[in-house]
């Protein structure tokens, strides 16, 4: 019978605490973590009584002035009531401004001296305030969301294939900013 090796004991207790520590570290990480879904019954906010799509569905938006900020403004509109329209007493407000970036993505030459593009880009990007009955600012945000279109020769086509772009950077925008104001709700509550 020999005696245990007092180099190898040591080594493996080394290992052993550096597993606990790593499983106590693991587990402290893991802890903080807190994923639910959006469609739950639970409330966004802490001390809200609404279920969250109530509590998105009292949100007012405030009007805006251009054709592509007012398609983004009616598709949340929809998405925010679940297509019961604006609420009658709102208790949140959304600031939101809306700019659009059309640029040409692929341009091809021809005969004459001038290149013409035949595909472009419209980019939506949405900087949003959202705040409480009381003024206080409860989030602030920026999304932004591209959409491509072809470019045909004739000029309407072209100006109808535009429009079709931002309509559909318009449907695209409002659900992203519709999570992410969930979002911003959920860790507004967190905070109270």
């Amino acid at each position: 019978m020999s005696l245990p090796d007092p180099v190898k004991s040591e080594a493996a207790r080394l290992r052993g605490r550096l597993a606990v520590c790593g499983v106590v570290a693991a587990l402290a990480l893991v802890s903080a973590c807190t994923v639910r879904p959006l469609y739950s019954s639970q409330p966004l906010s802490l001390g809200s009584q609404l279920s969250p799509s109530a509590e998105l569905a009292s949100i007012a938006i405030k009007p805006v002035s251009t054709r592509y900020a007012q398609q983004v403004r009616n598709n949340l509109i929809f998405a925010f009531g679940q297509g019961s329209g604006e609420p009658a007493s709102p208790a949140y407000t959304l600031d939101l401004g809306v700019t659009e970036l059309v640029e040409s993505a692929a341009i091809v030459q021809v005969q004459t001296e001038e290149d013409e593009p035949t595909a472009g880009t419209v980019t939506l990007t949405a900087n949003y305030v959202l705040r409480d009955t009381t003024g206080a600012v409860v989030a602030v945000g920026k999304r932004s969301i591209p959409s491509s279109f072809d470019r045909p020769l004739q000029e309407y086509g072209a100006y109808r294939a535009q429009i079709d772009a931002e309509n559909r950077a318009a449907r695209e925008l409002a659900d992203m900013l519709r999570l992410a104001i969930a979002q911003d709700l959920a860790k507004h509550g967190k905070k109270a």
